[in-house]
């Protein structure tokens, strides 16, 4: 049953496309994390530890440098925002 100007099934096609989202987001970062381990990391150059490339397998990263991508990440719009109203009247 829809209400207002929604049409039918319109909260199930959000769910839909969120979970799309979220495995498209994951795929990326599994393809990311496959190959070969850095010894240096990519983005400060710093040395990272043996210990971390083999504990994750194509680490590209150090710890610090990894955490700040996981944040930047996580504060880039988390909500499906297709069926919203204000994404309409943009």
């Amino acid at each position: 049953m829809a209400t207002g100007w929604a049409k039918d099934g319109a909260v199930q096609d959000q769910i839909d496309a969120s979970i799309a989202d979220a495995v498209e987001r994951a795929r990326a970062r599994l393809a990311q994390t496959q190959g070969e381990s850095l010894t240096h990391c990519e983005d400060c150059e710093e040395e990272i530890p043996a210990g971390r490339r083999q504990a994750v397998p194509g680490v590209r990263r150090c710890v610090r440098c990894q955490e700040s991508a996981d944040a930047d990440e996580r504060f880039r719009d988390p909500v499906n925002r297709r069926g919203s109203k204000d994404s309409q009247l943009r």
